[in-house]
């Protein structure tokens, strides 16, 4: 998951509905000030049933588990299934980057994946989205009538990277009948629109 100005409110409301036997790990950037420490796992953990931890280089993404990028670094995953923490170039201003996240989770979880994008004032997510999509992998993108900061999601759609358009509340439950199809084999209904 990523997003930036307005994204915090609607990471909650989505956390705070996902179960504790999650059986897939969550991942997610967040836009924010480099040079000070981030309280975001603890401000994401009071309102989640899941473990939260920022993310460190070389650590094993377990199921149940949301981490978050720390300040100042890219997040990427491995094809060994293990993070890695970077300090290239910010991209679209920003490090750490949604895009960086969303294209090497493409690359390793291809159909496996779901992306989810939230409201942000640039367009950073948009092209990592649409790497997700193009890998198969099922692409979710806040609708921007709900969005606090519409350029995110609206850049997202534009590009084509959008299967699903949810409302913030929506969000969880298709993120959870992914997981529940995953198990079944079966298919989730349609939702929101493309």
């Amino acid at each position: 998951m990523g997003g930036s100005s307005g994204a915090l409110d609607v990471l909650l409301t989505i956390l705070s509905a996902l179960p504790p036997a999650l059986p897939v790990p969550v991942a997610i950037v967040l836009h924010i000030l480099p040079g000070k420490p981030s309280g975001l796992a603890q401000v994401l953990g009071r309102s989640c049933s899941l473990p939260v931890r920022e993310a460190e280089d070389k650590q094993p993404l377990e199921p149940g588990t949301v981490y978050v990028a720390p300040p100042n670094y890219h997040l990427l995953v491995e094809k060994e299934r293990y993070f890695s923490l970077s300090v290239d170039d910010p991209v679209l201003f920003s490090r750490p980057s949604i895009d960086v996240l969303f294209e090497s989770f493409a690359d390793v979880y291809g159909p496996a994946l779901a992306g989810v994008l939230l409201s942000g004032a640039n367009e950073d997510g948009a092209s990592g989205l649409m790497r997700i999509r193009a890998a198969g992998g099922t692409t979710i993108v806040q609708s921007p009538d709900g969005a606090q900061a519409r350029a995110m999601p609206e850049s997202a759609i534009r590009l084509g990277a959008a299967k699903y358009v949810l409302h913030s509340d929506e969000i969880a439950a298709l993120l959870l009948e992914l997981v529940n199809a995953d198990d079944s084999g079966s298919t989730p209904a349609g939702k929101g629109r493309p």
